[in-house]
């Protein structure tokens, strides 16, 4: 995993280049998306523990989407478990609605018998659920959504951001700041601002645009097994 550093070298990819990368590496290589999704979230648990190597008993809590991105959360908490960390996870909408390697994974935290908090997004008290959650974690994670975002952040989940931002606590976002565009760089609505993405891959477009570096943070590019431009 390395850092980007502003003004360097870099393979950018765009949304549907993103799709296209994934497709080839599930499809012509055959590496399940499952062991994709491992290799993402092992590297956002690893940054968290090099941050977090200072503090003594570190709290995470982990907010996950109902697609894959939330699905690298829960390797990322199992990693983090398996490091002696004190791990909070959310899923931030409808449990019933997490299929495929995300399903995997978060059944892996149920069969480890680790607790699982339901956040109801669309609620009324959105932000006090956050607060209670995560404002004693020394740092949080944006799990919510990825890539494919492109319309703009609405009703509970504009208010789940605003409340995340207005913990004061660091966040990791996992691939894209949720409410990035990843193409423009521009936010839909209101983004999540992060002090780490752990991008995988390539660089996103969006993330070379003006005023990016305010939502991305230090943005680091995180293998996951495949390289484009490989194919």
């Amino acid at each position: 995993m390395k850092e980007f550093v502003s003004g360097e070298e870099c393979l950018v990819l765009t949304r549907d280049e993103v799709r296209a990368f994934d497709a080839w590496a599930i499809n012509e290589l055959r590496i399940p998306g499952v062991v994709l999704m491992e290799n993402a979230g092992r590297s956002c648990a690893e940054l968290i523990r090099d941050e977090l190597a200072g503090v003594e008993r570190p709290k995470v809590c982990i907010l996950c989407g109902t697609g894959n991105n939330g699905g690298d959360g829960y390797v990322i908490a199992r990693h983090l478990l398996n490091s002696g960390f004190m791990v909070t996870v959310v899923i931030c909408g409808e449990r019933n609605k997490v299929k495929g390697d995300a399903k995997t994974n978060l059944d892996v935290l149920d069969r480890l018998s680790h607790r699982v908090v339901q956040l109801h997004v669309e609620g009324d008290d959105v932000a006090e659920q956050i607060n209670r959650l995560a404002s004693d974690a020394d740092m949080v994670v944006d799990g919510l959504f990825g890539t494919g975002l492109s319309g703009r952040v609405k009703g509970g989940y504009a208010a789940l951001i605003e409340a995340i931002n207005g913990l004061g606590r660091p966040v990791l976002a996992v691939d894209i700041p949720s409410g990035l565009d990843c193409d423009t760089g521009q936010v839909l609505g209101v983004a999540v601002k992060a002090a780490y993405t752990v991008t995988f891959a390539a660089l996103k477009k969006g993330f070379t645009a003006p005023g990016a570096a305010a939502y991305t943070g230090r943005i680091y590019v995180a293998g996951i097994g495949a390289e484009p431009g490989k194919n």
